[in-house]
């Protein structure tokens, strides 16, 4: 039985969803505003406010686990979310990120949308 397990597949192994979820993270933290389809923006959603929440509290210990969960070597990334987008949610309880749905993409009827930082 799935009870629970609301995770979308996308047609990809675990690790390769994996892949997938760090690429994206990896683009938003860098851009702050990037342009997927519908589906992984909400996937992404929770991954990435999770990221942020731990990159609140700056220590050693947050930083090397935000960046195991972003796949290992993206120091500059790290540096970004823990300098520059983290400070300004440490009022801010969560909702760091806002969906923008744009409609379907005409080759194959996707559903768009941008995922930002708030």
């Amino acid at each position: 039985m799935r009870h629970h397990n609301t995770n979308r597949k996308f047609s990809r192994t675990k690790t390769q969803r994996r892949a997938l979820l760090t690429s994206l993270a990896s683009n938003l933290i860098i851009r702050e505003k990037i342009k997927t389809t519908l589906a992984k923006a909400k996937e992404l959603r929770p991954f990435v406010e999770k990221l942020v929440t731990s990159a609140k509290k700056d220590s050693v210990a947050n930083r090397r686990l935000v960046a195991s969960s972003l796949g290992g070597s993206r120091a500059s990334e790290v540096k970004k979310l823990f300098g520059m987008i983290a400070p300004k949610y440490t009022d801010k309880k969560g909702g760091y990120t806002r969906i923008l749905k744009l409609g379907a993409r005409k080759s194959d009827s996707a559903e768009m949308a941008i995922i930002e930082f708030v």
